[in-house]
């Protein structure tokens, strides 16, 4: 940096910055010392906060700093390689944390000494990872703009019947899925198919036909935006995210036949400073309690089954996993996608950047 050609400064000018020095310095201090949770954020951080962050930092006396990202691991990984370490727990995706689990990015859970794996459901308890909620990635749609209801992702893919720009995921991962339903393969055989190089041709075939009709979203307060926005007349999108735009009274609709369910997860970042607050934040979020709070927030399934109970008839109905919405909907294949997900992301890339 260049230097500045000023030898002196005043006395009180020296003294303010002595005083903004320190001010800054403990700042720091205090961030680096601070408990750093990261989300997904949008209105799934808002019920976090006020189910988990607050509540846990008011009771024990902890800084909470709360982050919200777009789910890129090589961040999580670039941490824990070069050593430092400003994460401590972080919400991810079954694949990655499959990922994160074999290359030694996560600390492995002791269920021992977290002493919650009766309380919750079987698919939440992993080897480094702690189940939070069910969500599920949906087919909304804008209902005052479109002739009738999509029923799946056949009608998706129908820009004669239902005119307009469509939304989708920018990534290989939920999109390849929608393309194969799409092109009439039942939901149960999605992933027997896409796991052959011809079922892999035949969904980006099927993304040729609408391309020029998509608009990639890669946040997921975009789909429920760009519909309100009238930018788009339907989008792939997480079912939460369409929930909160409903509350605020959009008239967005969700089709649930062909939705993809799946579990976010917490873990925690090898190499955090702060592994002992990490299992009470954990322990503390999985609880009915505060599960019902999360999910009466944002429809996302709690991983707590009694939470369930402390719920109205009403919200427990907008769960993915309400039987109801169950019918005709895939549970993401965290193995397919562990095994498969480089190859096929990288030539969604290379597809989607022609």
């Amino acid at each position: 940096m260049k230097q500045t050609t000023h030898t002196k400064q005043p006395k009180t000018a020296r003294k303010m910055l002595n005083t903004a020095l320190l001010t800054t310095g403990l700042a720091l201090s205090a961030s680096a010392n601070a408990f750093t949770i990261i989300s997904f954020g949008g209105a799934s951080g808002d019920a976090m906060q006020e189910a988990f962050f607050t509540p846990f930092a008011d009771k024990n006396d902890v800084s909470v700093t709360a982050g919200d990202y777009n789910g890129e691991f090589a961040r999580i990984r670039a941490m824990v390689e070069t050593g430092n370490i400003s994460w401590d727990v972080v919400e991810v995706e079954s694949p990655e944390l499959a990922r994160g689990c074999f290359e030694g990015l996560f600390v492995p859970i002791d269920w021992d000494r977290l002493g919650i794996q009766d309380q919750v459901i079987p698919e939440a308890v992993t080897e480094c990872g702690v189940g939070i909620m069910v969500w599920s990635t949906v087919l909304a749609y804008d209902a005052d703009r479109l002739p009738r209801a999509p029923e799946n992702w056949v009608d998706f893919w129908n820009v004669a019947e239902f005119p307009g720009m469509r939304g989708l995921r920018r990534g290989a991962k939920y999109t390849l899925e929608a393309a194969l339903m799409a092109d009439g393969v039942p939901a149960d055989e999605v992933y027997d198919v896409l796991a052959t190089s011809e079922g892999v041709d035949r969904a980006f075939a099927k993304l040729d036909e609408l391309q020029a009709h998509i608009q990639w979203w890669e946040a997921g307060a975009q789909p429920p935006q760009w519909l309100v926005a009238g930018d788009v007349v339907m989008s792939s999108a997480y079912n939460g995210r369409i929930a909160a735009a409903q509350e605020e009274g959009r008239n967005l609709q969700i089709t649930w036949n062909g939705s993809v369910y799946d579990l976010d997860y917490w873990t925690i970042v090898e190499g955090s400073k702060h592994v002992d607050t990490a299992y009470d934040f954990i322990k503390m979020a999985s609880q009915a309690d505060t599960q019902s709070v999360y999910s009466s927030n944002i429809p996302y399934g709690p991983v707590n089954p009694d939470a369930i109970a402390l719920l109205s008839d009403k919200q427990a109905a907008q769960m993915p996993t309400h039987a109801n919405n169950l019918e005709g909907a895939l549970a993401m294949n965290t193995e397919f996608w562990v095994d498969h997900g480089e190859e096929l992301e990288q030539r969604f890339n290379a597809w989607a950047s022609q």
